[in-house]
């Protein structure tokens, strides 16, 4: 039977948020963003391995908060670098030590600030993933006007060609391995990013939006209208 796992990465300081404390441990009705996070992808019907990958200095205040607030989903803890490549390759090294992979095994990435994916678009991809494509992102299209250039120069483009690329990235796990066989480079800025300097295969599935990064203050209150409607 094969095997699905998800790399939750944590280890972020989320300095937009302008707080000492990491907006992934912050307060979402009642409980940290990251257990809601963790939450959904327990709850999907797709019984995948948990890897969560934190800084090293929030070990301790991670798993008092766990205590605090009772959560006991199981999940397997490792340590991040110092950029998200190296916070996802320490993810990547943990699963290869702890579980012996095999063809068809599926891992997928996702960013512990998104606590409002949907349980029916975690499914979708895994799923797409193992009869579709090997490497399949999120997306929603653009529904503002797009211009690209800088402050002083730029120009309109097609926003029915323009994607917001979301997360869980979902790969069938050898091509995952390769991918992050590679050197990093600035240009690596998700995981479809590294896929795509070794491959040309993803398949974008469409995404919710709903399903935000929470970035700023402001993107809480959202979060918290979004858990307390349905619409």
């Amino acid at each position: 039977m094969n095997q699905n796992f998800v790399i939750i990465v944590a280890a972020g300081s989320g300095s937009r948020m302008s707080s000492d404390l990491p907006k992934q441990y912050m307060l979402l009705d009642t409980k940290p963003i990251l257990m809601h996070t963790i939450a959904k992808f327990a709850e999907a019907n797709i019984q995948a391995k948990i890897i969560l990958v934190i800084s090293e200095n929030m070990q301790t205040f991670w798993k008092e908060q766990c205590k605090e607030y009772g959560f006991e989903i199981p999940h397997q803890i490792c340590f991040g670098g110092a950029s998200r490549f190296q916070s996802v390759r320490n993810g990547l090294r943990y699963i290869q030590n702890s579980y012996q992979l095999t063809p068809g095994d599926v891992i997928g990435v996702h960013d512990a600030a998104r606590p409002l994916v949907s349980q029916t678009l975690i499914e979708n991809l895994y799923q797409a993933c193992c009869t579709e494509n090997p490497a399949i992102i999120p997306a929603v299209q653009s529904s503002n006007s797009v211009r690209l250039g800088n402050l002083k120069e730029s120009k309109a483009i097609d926003r029915d060609q323009v994607w917001l690329v979301q997360t869980p990235q979902v790969f069938e796990a050898c091509l995952f391995q390769e991918a992050y066989k590679q050197q990093e480079e600035t240009t690596f800025t998700d995981d479809a990013s590294v896929i795509e300097k070794m491959s040309n295969g993803l398949t974008i599935y469409p995404g919710d939006h709903k399903n935000i990064k929470i970035t700023f203050k402001e993107d809480i209150a959202i979060a918290q209208y979004y858990l307390n409607n349905t619409i």
